[in-house]
């Protein structure tokens, strides 16, 4: 548990919740349902072993913080708690809740016992990858999935480190459970893309064959299509988004528009993920310290940002 000031509103509220959900409790000496609640939360922060931080505001010491987030959720009683993740306000309550209401609310924002220990996994996975131990980091990821399944953070990372050692057959493995489903992560999707590339790459025909098929017949869509999966599997990204364009000016709808999906999961892949001790800024969020900051683009994906808008319209 942390007291809330003016001062430390940005470390230990704003950025701290970039690493973990924290509670903030705004109350008052004189409020008697906060007394009642306060214990109850401290318990919980203690029941919940360290997966979420209580914060606690004293309305009446820091009123300029507390009349902010009262203005914005549209409250004017305490206890008035919010819950902040990667910097931001994005839900709270109102009153002395129950035991079960509470556990009820922090169980929607604050990840389980087994979530956490796969959080910590993916975390220490990167570590040692910086550290260019790579059969540790792949065991690591791969227990973080053993925890957790669902954890799409962990089997991104474990897909994309397999790919990049070139073990294709465990990539495969471990992007099975996924495949295939409507509704996943847009980067562990870009990297369905890439591990197709990979394994079509063993039976591709040669560059040489390919730019000969296409010099013969410059709307053989099929073989500029494999000539771009054929640039990705080799790393070679924009060049095989150049191939698409040509594809997509000519014929929009072919091959039911996967060029134009391999180029935006090209595109993905070669983006950079915010940091993480940045906050995103929400929509419709209120800056409640300091400046936002705006992430500088990459020139190079801006570009071809703006050549796939104007082939599309």
């Amino acid at each position: 548990m942390i007291d809330i000031t003016l001062e430390n509103f940005e470390a230990e509220l704003i950025q701290a919740s970039m690493q973990r959900p924290v509670l903030l409790d705004i109350w008052a000496p004189w409020c008697g349902p906060c007394r009642t609640l306060g214990p109850m939360l401290e318990k919980l922060e203690t029941d919940y072993d360290g997966r979420f931080l209580l914060a606690k505001l004293d309305s009446d010491a820091v009123p300029e913080i507390a009349t902010q987030l009262s203005q914005m959720f549209g409250v004017r009683s305490i206890p008035f708690c919010v819950m902040f993740l990667q910097g931001q306000p994005v839900d709270g309550f109102v009153g002395a809740l129950p035991e079960d209401k509470l556990r009820e609310f922090l169980d929607k924002h604050v990840p389980s016992a087994a979530e956490a220990e796969a959080e910590a996994d993916t975390l220490e996975a990167e570590a040692l990858v910086e550290e260019g131990d790579d059969d540790a980091a792949v065991a690591k990821l791969a227990e973080a999935l053993a925890l957790t399944p669902d954890h799409e953070m962990a089997r991104h990372d474990l897909v994309k480190l397999l790919l990049e050692l070139g073990r294709i057959d465990a990539a495969r493995e471990a992007y099975a459970p996924v495949a295939g489903k409507p509704y996943i992560d847009t980067r562990l999707a870009a990297l369905g893309w890439w591990l197709l590339a990979c394994e079509k790459a063993g039976q591709a025909r040669s560059l040489a064959e390919l730019d000969a098929a296409i010099a013969a017949n410059r709307r053989d869509f099929a073989a500029r299509f494999e000539r771009a999966l054929l640039l990705l599997a080799r790393d070679a990204r924009t060049e095989a988004m150049d191939e698409l364009l040509e594809i997509i000016m000519r014929d929009k709808a072919w091959g039911e528009e996967n060029p134009r999906k391999l180029y935006v999961a090209i595109l993905e892949l070669m983006s950079k993920p915010a940091p993480k001790a940045q906050a995103a800024e929400a929509k419709g969020a209120v800056q409640l310290a300091g400046k936002a900051t705006v992430p500088q683009g990459d020139p190079v994906i801006d570009q071809y940002r703006r050549k796939l808008s104007m082939s599309l319209f």
